[in-house]
């Protein structure tokens, strides 16, 4: 019987080190030469303006969206997309950085929200509620907002909507988060725990763990999961659920995890802005509808939908402040609302509506 000698490596590991700092020169060489074309863009752009000008969510959309299609691993897409995300990210706060508004404090998941979609070279501003995240915004101390809006498991974050029908800002981003939920203590050690501060939301996305496993502990909701984790840091028979970011910002110890009784969870966030952007080509378009009250209201306004063969993504009604009993319905669609289809829908539902408004056009979240 007969054995084969093992093959010997194509290069040694010496050649591969080398190669590797040969490729890396490179890598920089190319990412200093993006950085001087990107302040050539800003100089066609005109005189110095704030960061906020030169931010085009629709061109960094179609940007990741080449990076996607282009990839043919090892790495996988949402490595990728993160990579260039941040060389993006850092390119553009060049002349200033952009200054994120998200609901706070540090260590919540808005803030890796507002990372995952602006890179960390943005400036983040953690906020004490998502009401103040469009306070900011609307008066221009934040250039953007990241605020959530539904959980795959538990649905809409009702606030985020209510905020709409007085707000005149624009959605002009989406982000999709998977979440992990941990079980953080400054002690470690689950059977010191008595009490489990954490967001309702993520409370209900562990309930049936928590059931399981911590069935007398006493639950108590607060503001955010950085919160919860604050809270925590102060007593050895207390703990949190939140994000591994949370329990290393504060100190804490994990328990458990990942907890989350889905193994899909998954919250979408939204991006606020100021204004409408143009089409990226792949584009998403919410409404906010106030129907008319009458026989058949509803079915008559989605009509010129599947008329015109745009696809509705989602329908939410929430109570309308004009009157009692009277609701509101936020409709995402597929379509930017500069298309042809999504005008006319849009043109051909107005006489069943009291009003209809744009509430954003933006790019379809990028992995």
């Amino acid at each position: 019987m007969s054995t084969s000698s093992p093959k010997k490596p194509k290069f040694t590991l010496v050649e591969a080190r080398e190669r590797i700092d040969a490729i890396d020169r490179n890598i920089q060489s190319l990412i200093a030469e993006r950085a001087q074309w990107a302040q050539q863009v800003g100089k066609a752009k005109g005189p110095l303006k704030a960061a906020v000008e030169y931010y085009r969510p629709e061109r960094e959309a179609q940007v990741l969206r080449r990076v996607v299609d282009r990839n043919d691993g090892p790495l996988s897409n949402e490595e990728m997309v993160r990579l260039f995300r941040e060389i993006m990210s850092a390119c553009l706060a060049q002349q200033q950085p952009l200054r994120i508004g998200y609901l706070g404090p540090q260590g919540t998941f808005s803030e890796q929200a507002a990372h995952k979609h602006f890179g960390h070279s943005s400036h983040g501003l953690p906020l004490a509620s998502i009401e103040e995240v469009f306070q900011e915004v609307e008066a221009g101390n934040a250039d953007f907002g990241v605020v959530p809006v539904e959980n795959s498991g538990q649905g809409t974050i009702q606030v985020t909507l209510d905020m709409f029908l007085t707000s005149g800002l624009k959605i002009c981003g989406e982000v999709e988060l998977r979440v992990h939920q941990y079980l953080h203590s400054r002690s470690g050690r689950m059977e010191d725990i008595e009490r489990v501060y954490s967001h309702p939301q993520s409370l209900a996305q562990c309930k049936n763990w928590m059931r399981q496993n911590l069935p007398n502990t006493e639950r108590v909701a607060v503001s955010s999961n950085a919160e919860a984790a604050r809270r925590a840091r102060n007593a050895d028979d207390a703990a949190a659920i939140a994000g591994e970011a949370a329990g290393l910002v504060y100190g804490l110890k994990p328990v458990a995890g990942p907890i989350e009784d889905r193994p899909d969870n998954t919250t979408r966030f939204l991006v606020l802005g100021r204004e409408l952007f143009p089409s990226s080509g792949n584009d998403r378009t919410s409404i906010l509808v106030f129907i008319k009250d009458e026989p058949g209201a509803l079915a008559h306004l989605l009509g010129p939908l599947a008329a015109h063969d745009v696809t509705m993504n989602r329908i939410e009604s929430r109570p309308a402040h004009g009157g009692t009993w009277q609701y509101a319905f936020f409709i995402d669609i597929s379509g930017h609302v500069e298309s042809d289809a999504v005008r006319a829908a849009l043109k051909e539902m107005s006489p069943f509506a009291w009003e209809i408004r744009i509430l954003g056009s933006y790019p379809v979240a990028v992995p």
